[in-house]
């Protein structure tokens, strides 16, 4: 096996209903991991590609879905399934992270 260029992180947390916080998931977080692990079949991108649900809390939760792109540590935030196809071609086959849907680093106090 060789070792993947990106490790995919999508957050699949589950908070109940009503937590001020909400949480990714009721934010339609399975259907993004779901549409990762598709689009990943159809491009064949075992190599280079590795996508994970994490079942935690990945904490910019206001941003939800939130995925996180290692070995960058990239923070793509709000993303639907529509964006999944521009991650794929813009990251990962051109090297150039999707700007628009990246968390300001701002939250993260840098």
């Amino acid at each position: 096996m060789l070792k993947p260029t990106f490790h995919v992180f999508v957050c699949s947390n589950q908070r109940p209903e009503g937590h001020p916080k909400g949480s990714c998931s009721q934010s339609g977080a399975i259907n993004i991991w779901q549409k990762f692990a598709d689009v990943l079949n159809q491009r064949q991108m075992y190599d280079k590609v590795v996508v994970s649900g994490v079942r935690s809390c990945l904490a910019p939760c206001q941003f939800g879905p939130v995925v996180l792109v290692y070995p960058e540590g990239i923070w793509y935030g709000r993303v639907q399934e529509g964006d999944v196809d521009e991650i794929f071609e813009q990251h990962f086959t051109n090297g150039k992270p999707v700007e628009r849907l990246m968390i300001p680093e701002e939250l993260f106090g840098m």
